[in-house]
């Protein structure tokens, strides 16, 4: 029986953590940038997009296609960004317990 109460307080206790990193994630914020650093995105945690950048040298009639593919892979990088990140914070909350490799979190 007391392993059973133990057990229940570490869960409780580790929620909270999980908690803790999911907030302090939220405030998180990354810069990816494409181009040469041409065009630059920041994505929040909650992969809100939270400024863009473009350089005027862009602005060009027939270089949309280019304007557009630059602006996708600045998005990637800085979501990549936040992933990692993401995936770092996990693997250190979890170190210690006993979760079979490859298991998705609930977040």
């Amino acid at each position: 029986m007391k392993d059973l109460l133990g057990l229940m307080g570490k869960a409780k206790e580790m929620q909270a953590k999980f908690q803790a990193m999911q907030d302090e994630i939220a405030t998180l914020e990354a810069t990816g940038q494409a181009g040469g650093g041409l065009v630059s995105v920041t994505l929040t945690g909650k992969f809100e997009m939270k400024s863009l950048k473009i350089d005027p040298s862009l602005f060009k009639e027939d270089e949309v296609e280019i304007l557009e593919d630059l602006l996708l892979a600045a998005h990637n990088d800085a979501k990549n960004k936040v992933e990692q990140v993401m995936q770092e914070k996990t693997r250190a909350l979890t170190a210690d317990l006993p979760i079979p490799p490859g298991m998705k979190l609930p977040f």
